[in-house]
């Protein structure tokens, strides 16, 4: 067998490599020369716990290869990002170009699947698009969609032990489609068709955003009603029915902080609380600038000079490299608008960053005045609650 990946990012690279220490040979694609060098040497281009022992022997080995061009495989898959076009509608610009880079190298018997979070009718759409390039292929190969559905972090292991669905255009697609998962995959594959796995893959992280929007709402509350929400939630929790998330600066990421817009953009009538949700999270990270402004400009009027402000955090979750979606990130920025220049931003997971000078987190912690904490990495819990700065805990760094 001869696997395809149209795409080597987050879940691309992974995924691939995943498949390629099962010994079946997987070729790899991506628009992005670098990436392709760098993982025909073996090595990788993000950071996920154990993917670059895995890619190291694939590749030594034989069974994964990178290339800017696709070639001709048994099963092709299409792993690239679904990012917005204006007001949040959903863009399927770079699926629809990586199934026309595939187009010339189909034939009959293979496999299309869509691992990209798309909106409900794009492998429709695809099929559609393949049988018009190519009307001899009609009914002559198998045209699925299974959405990933792994954690950041723990990638290598959820990618085989989680549970997978699998919707085909037909029977005979989705029946093939989990041929090849079972080749790697352990957990259970569920068959569906395509525009239910599609809906599947939304529904599952706006209802993440949900929750997470109703513990980011307690929060705003609680701090207006000079409540602990950290110990509320605690309390609240003690219920044997009642399991409230934490609140956070926002919600960033790929995932969550993106596809509901998915639905909210084609069913804007219908998604009442998966859209005002969405609002509600945006606003948190707004709320969270805000409140860090405030507490700078009562320094300066308690002490007659401007702060030395740390900014705690740019990663959108805690204990990862991933800045995409950051609400701490949109934080940092909004903040660093003001008049201040005396900040210190702090993100333990990157060396760098192209925009933001980046500080040890220990040092800012002992060199400024005002810390914001927007995220909960694991370094910052080591540190020891300083009564005598301004500490602003969005993140539940010490719960206070």
């Amino acid at each position: 067998m001869q696997a395809q990946f149209i795409g080597l990012g987050y879940i691309g690279l992974p995924t691939a490599a995943v498949v390629a220490q099962k010994g079946i040979n997987v070729h790899g694609v991506d628009v992005n020369p670098k990436v392709v060098d760098i993982i025909n040497r073996g090595e990788i281009h993000i950071i996920e716990p154990g993917l670059g022992e895995v890619v190291k022997e694939s590749v030594q080995k034989g069974f994964f290869k990178a290339s800017l061009a696709p070639i001709d495989a048994d099963v092709h898959l299409i792993v690239v990002p679904t990012p917005f076009k204006g007001n949040h509608e959903p863009d399927i610009s770079f699926v629809e170009a990586a199934t026309k880079a595939v187009l010339p190298h189909l034939k009959a018997g293979d496999t299309y699947i869509i691992e990209s979070t798309s909106p409900v009718g794009t492998t429709e759409k695809m099929a559609k698009l393949i049988f018009s390039e190519r009307p001899e292929l009609q009914d002559k190969i198998f045209i699925a969609y299974c959405p990933e559905r792994v954690l950041p972090g723990n990638v290598l292991h959820e990618l085989i032990h989680n549970d997978r669905v699998i919707g085909g255009i037909d029977e005979a697609s989705t029946e093939k489609a989990k041929e090849f998962y079972r080749t790697f995959v352990q957990g259970e594959l569920h068959s569906t068709n395509a525009r239910t796995a599609e809906m599947c893959k939304l529904t599952e992280n706006s209802s993440r955003d949900v929750q997470i929007a109703f513990a980011n709402e307690l929060s705003l509350i609680c701090d207006k009603a000079g409540i602990n929400v950290w110990e509320l939630i605690n309390l609240a929790n003690k219920h044997p029915r009642v399991n409230i998330l934490q609140p956070g600066a926002g919600v960033g990421g790929h995932c969550i902080a993106v596809d509901p817009y998915f639905i909210v953009s084609d069913y804007p009538m219908e998604s009442q609380i998966i859209g005002k949700a969405r609002e509600i999270n945006n606003y948190k990270a707004f709320w969270c600038a805000e409140k860090t402004k405030t507490a700078m400009l009562e320094f300066q009027l308690k002490h007659g000079r401007k702060p030395k402000t740390a900014i705690m955090g740019l990663a959108f979750k805690p204990n990862i490299d991933d800045l995409r979606e950051s609400p701490a990130k949109y934080i940092a920025q909004k903040v660093m608008q003001s008049e201040q220049n005396n900040f210190l931003v702090v993100e333990p997971n990157i060396k760098e960053h192209s925009v933001f000078k980046l500080t040890n987190y220990e040092e800012a912690y002992e060199q400024a005045d005002i810390i914001a904490f927007l995220v909960a990495h694991d370094e910052f819990k080591t540190l020891e609650y300083n009564n005598d700065k301004v500490i602003l805990d969005f993140a539940g760094v010490f719960k206070r």
